[in-house]
């Protein structure tokens, strides 16, 4: 029975194993196409000019492939949705683990919830069609199909990823803790700004790095509702185009293995890159505050 048991659990390891080394092989092939297809482009460019040209003119002649913009464009809207999207979910998960009724959570929680299961193409239109006209009219601006439009959306769509993991995280902490922190004295409000988010601190973190991955690499929203201008942008109402808006907008009419094919995978390079970083920074991030979280208490 011994036997038969340390067959089942080592059969188990290693079809867990299998299916990682199958996802890691998944992942590295496409690094290797990605970099295959992209890299010709620098026999024509450097990569100097690439990264940091101000103009990104693809089809003239002779072209520009100067992506500076796109980069600025996907790091504002990053930025602007994140400022946007990380405290409204941080402080309805706080609201809904902390102070929300059963019933309000019962009924709050599933439609957060919903929201993320609503295509990126319906936010989309939902932007061009509701939000576009009314922020061009409440602002008085040329348009509305900018930078700051691309940011609500993203937004829109990052707070249920943060708001669930942020409460699945603050619910964990253990009550222990929290009834340790009531007896010595503590209100409610110190013992969740003293206790349950130090504790909580690695699980919101993961859930902020999730919604900020999510706004970095999202691409029909943008396209929608960003302006599709590749410029620099000199303020949150100007059109602008992200990366992955730039790839999904060009690479059809892109002749294949041109020159604008390989910039177009020369950008996703690029993209890849910034994604990595980005992971190994937040990862970081995750890991020092779970050592401060466990050092607090």
């Amino acid at each position: 029975m011994a036997a038969k048991r340390d067959i089942k659990e080592k059969g188990i390891q290693w079809l867990f194993v299998g299916v990682g080394m199958a996802s890691l092989t998944l992942l590295t092939m496409i690094m290797i196409f990605l970099f295959m297809e992209g890299l010709p482009i620098f026999s024509k460019v450097s990569v100097g000019d690439f990264v940091f040209g101000k103009l990104w003119y693809p089809t003239y002649d002779p072209p520009d492939f100067g992506i500076l913009p796109l980069i600025v464009a996907s790091v504002a809207v990053t930025a602007v949705s994140s400022f946007i999207a990380i405290p409204l979910g941080v402080m309805t998960a706080i609201y809904l683990a902390e102070i929300a009724s059963s019933r309000m959570r019962e009924i709050v929680k599933p439609v957060v919830e919903l929201l993320a299961a609503i295509p990126s193409v319906v936010i989309g239109f939902f932007g061009m069609v509701v939000i576009a006209p009314f922020i061009q009219e409440l602002f008085n601006i040329p348009t509305g199909l900018n930078l700051f439009n691309a940011s609500l959306m993203l937004a829109f769509m990052s707070v249920p990823t943060i708001c669930s993991l942020s409460e699945d995280a603050i619910f964990s902490v253990p009550v222990e803790l929290k009834e340790a922190s009531l007896a010595l004295g503590a209100t409610h409000w110190e013992t969740i700004h003293r206790v349950t988010l130090p504790a909580a601190l690695s699980g919101i973190s993961t859930s902020v790095i999730l919604g900020m991955s999510r706004a970095m690499g999202e691409t029909m929203v943008v396209l929608m509702v960003a302006g599709g201008a590749a410029m620099l942008p000199g303020s949150i109402f100007d059109p602008v185009r992200p990366m992955p808006a730039s790839i999904a907008a060009e690479m059809a009419e892109a002749p294949f293995r041109g020159d604008h094919y390989y910039a177009l995978f020369a950008t996703g390079i690029v993209l890849f890159l910034f994604t990595l970083a980005f992971n190994i920074v937040a990862d970081y991030i995750s890991h020092r505050y779970k050592q401060v979280g466990a050092a607090t208490l």
